[in-house]
């Protein structure tokens, strides 16, 4: 079973820094978004644009990171992107209505897709032992930026809902300073990405059919972020508090639990159980009253973290796509959910005038994705040892964008 070696390099550290910071972007605004709302006489439809649209910016910006990234580096790539989320986390805090904020936001999802989709290639190739260790490094840094940013958010956003924003800008500006001063440029790949190389990749039966149940799995996780902090209907601090726990609960399954549970079982039979575990949850988390709900949100994070780090691993090893494109092709599909969930949960209790029925969606997209993988378990499994072999070869020379 693999292990995070805490004797890494100095420029994988600071890599895995800035990655918290980045991953806190995304939970920052949870425990905020009533907030936002009252600060900005905005609808929690409205708000939940904020999601939308730095996850539609996000999903297509896959397809240009690694054209940008082969071209100028990844060190370079990497400090394009930080710029990118300073310039507009910091102008998020000063928007005067709804749209500004949305707009900054989309800004915000292309920096942040340069940067954390190169941040994984540049961990995997430059990180000590193997790349399933460099996975779990990543996924850490995603739990614990999941986990800290509602708490930051809460935090700061108890003051203003505008603090949240500068406190991510400055933040992020360190992450900058601490690339600029640790992170060598990296080789540049013998050839180019092109720009249609991530869609050429979905052609592989394998990565399209993670893809595709990904697509349905973060449906579920971004109704969970985006949509129950208005169901939980709490003050910054008690909703902080609570994501906390749920991110909490993502950082120790991904990292602890899931790899042991893979060991054991495999990972589609891990995969299917935690998809069907999930769904469950978000229904009784739907139909409950306000203490089970607040139960069903933090235990959600359990089965979100273990369905992140299966679905990562199949995503880099299913095909024999180059990492970086191969991860292109995968975030493409599933970061479309990202952007749906939050636009759609919202509606569909206007159009139905009941609280519940986007939760029960929710359940059935997250069965979803367990049929897709029940369904295309042929496809989803490969020769390990042939593409171990391939994968470390591609380690010591792409370090770009995925």
């Amino acid at each position: 079973m693999p292990s995070i070696s805490l004797r890494q390099p100095t420029a994988v550290w600071a890599t895995a820094g800035a990655s918290v910071v980045a991953f806190m972007g995304i939970g920052l605004v949870d425990p905020i978004l009533p907030s936002i709302a009252g600060g900005l006489n905005a609808t929690a439809g409205q708000v939940s644009l904020l999601f939308t649209s730095y996850f539609l910016i996000t999903a297509v910006a896959m397809l240009v990171t690694g054209f940008v990234s082969s071209r100028i580096g990844g060190r370079r790539t990497l400090l394009l992107g930080l710029a990118f989320v300073v310039v507009f986390a910091g102008l998020a805090g000063t928007s005067g209505s709804v749209g500004e904020l949305v707009g900054y936001r989309a800004g915000w999802g292309l920096g942040n897709a340069l940067f954390v989709s190169t941040a994984l290639a540049v961990i995997v190739g430059a990180a000590a032992g193997g790349s399933a260790a460099a996975i779990l490094l990543y996924e850490s840094a995603l739990g614990l930026g999941m986990a800290c940013g509602p708490l930051l958010g809460a935090l700061l956003g108890d003051a203003s809902w505008r603090y949240p924003f500068f406190g991510t800008a400055l933040l992020m500006a360190v992450g900058f300073l601490c690339i600029a001063a640790f992170l060598k440029e990296q080789p540049k790949p013998a050839r180019r990405t092109s720009l249609t190389d991530p869609i050429r990749a979905l052609g592989h039966g394998g990565l399209a059919s993670a893809a595709v149940s990904a697509f349905f799995y973060n449906y579920t996780f971004f109704t969970v972020l985006a949509f129950t902090p208005f169901v939980l209907d709490m003050s910054p601090y008690r909703s902080g508090a609570v994501f906390f726990a749920w991110g909490v609960l993502l950082a120790v399954f991904s990292v602890v639990v899931a790899p042991r549970l893979q060991e054991r079982f495999g990972s589609l039979r891990v995969l299917g159980g935690s998809l069907v575990l999930l769904a469950v949850d978000v229904l009784v988390l739907g139909y409950g009253d306000h203490a089970t709900a607040v139960v069903c949100t933090v235990l959600s994070g359990a089965f979100i973290g273990v369905n992140n780090t299966v679905y990562t691993e199949l995503a880099l090893g299913v095909s024999d796509a180059p990492r970086p494109v191969a991860s292109a092709g995968y975030n493409f599909v599933r970061w479309f959910a990202a952007a749906a969930a939050p636009y759609f949960a919202p509606r569909i209790e206007e159009w139905t005038g009941s609280i519940r029925i986007p939760f029960v969606v929710a359940a059935v997209t997250a069965v979803a994705g367990a049929l897709v993988a029940v369904v295309r378990r042929k496809a989803l499994t490969h020769d390990a040892e042939e593409l171990e072999t391939k994968h470390a070869t591609e380690d010591s020379v792409a370090v770009f964008a995925n």
